[in-house]
């Protein structure tokens, strides 16, 4: 149970960093400059923690490099960046719907790459999980999709890109989960994992930028800097720290169910910090989440 929690605690940080993160796109800050931002302070924090263990990673091997890419250019940065893009291509609402396929991707990744034996009654427990997320998102959901145009618009062009970049970013994320579980497994620890993620970040995030806009062309506003500093502190140092240890205790495919109280966390979030209310099929929603996280994992499902 102590992993579950763990990796709650790392959704309630991951939701206060929304409060941060949304009103800094929103006021013209592009996705590619926070996200750079952040992978930069991180870097420069791990790096020499990465250090005093050279010798185990220069003896790394092939396999394991490439489940470092997997959490640090996929999961770190590409999902991010998708994921935000995603948003100004297509409806919010199909975004957040399609995100809700993580857990889908996360365990059947889990069952071919960690051999964890999917049962029966996982199955049944993680329906309901899906339910609950899907009802603690229906707030933000229903509103959207009720207003959708179902003419060509949905098979345009711009539509169909969006859609992809929404199911790079559930791929991206959901590969990372078990990627991540498999590094636990070699041995390697949570300052490790995040060390070499981070980093990893940072290298693909440097070339993207010198690719997509020809040099990093980064100005130096320190409330803008301050901010992504505090995110960090959040959602990258703390956040990520209480997510590989959780991760670490429970099964990946349990993780990928637990992460679905990200959007609960931030939906409380919001209503004290911006009076926005729960509402009683939220409620539900969470208690369903609850229910089936607990059984999971006390039944070892």
């Amino acid at each position: 149970m102590l992993g579950i929690v763990f990796v709650i605690l790392a959704g309630v940080l991951w939701a206060i960093d929304t409060l941060i993160r949304y009103p800094l796109l929103f006021s013209g800050v592009s996705a590619e400059k926070i996200v750079f931002t952040e992978h930069l302070f991180l870097s420069f924090i791990f790096l020499p923690l990465l250090l005093k263990d050279a010798k185990k990673i220069g003896n790394i091997k092939l396999s394991t490099i490439f489940y470092f890419i997997v959490i640090g250019v996929f999961g770190s940065a590409i999902g991010t960046l998708t994921f935000t893009k995603a948003f100004m291509l297509i409806n919010p609402s199909l975004v957040i719907l399609l995100q809700k396929l993580q857990p889908i991707v996360a365990i059947s990744l889990a069952s071919v790459f960690l051999g964890e034996k999917v049962k029966k009654q996982f199955i049944g427990w993680a329906v309901v999980a899906l339910i609950g997320g899907l009802l603690i998102s229906s707030p933000d959901i229903m509103p959207g999709l009720m207003k959708l145009d179902f003419s060509f618009a949905l098979l345009s062009k711009t539509a169909v890109w969006g859609y992809c970049l929404a199911l790079i970013a559930v791929v991206s994320w959901g590969a990372s989960t078990v990627f991540g579980k498999k590094l636990s497994a070699q041995g390697f620890d949570e300052i490790q994992i995040m060390g070499g993620r981070f980093v990893l970040g940072l290298v693909f995030m440097t070339f993207y930028l010198f690719y997509r806009f020809g040099g990093l062309h980064l100005d130096w506003n320190l409330s803008m800097y301050g901010k992504v500093l505090l995110m960090v502190l959040l959602s990258g140092l703390a956040g990520m720290y209480f997510y590989y240890k959780g991760l670490k205790m429970i099964s990946a495919r349990t993780c990928a169910l637990a992460e679905m109280f990200f959007p609960f966390s931030a939906v409380v979030i919001n209503w004290v910090f911006l009076g926005a209310k729960l509402i009683p099929v939220q409620i539900v929603g969470a208690g369903l989440l609850v229910i089936s996280s607990v059984v999971i994992q006390l039944k070892k499902y």
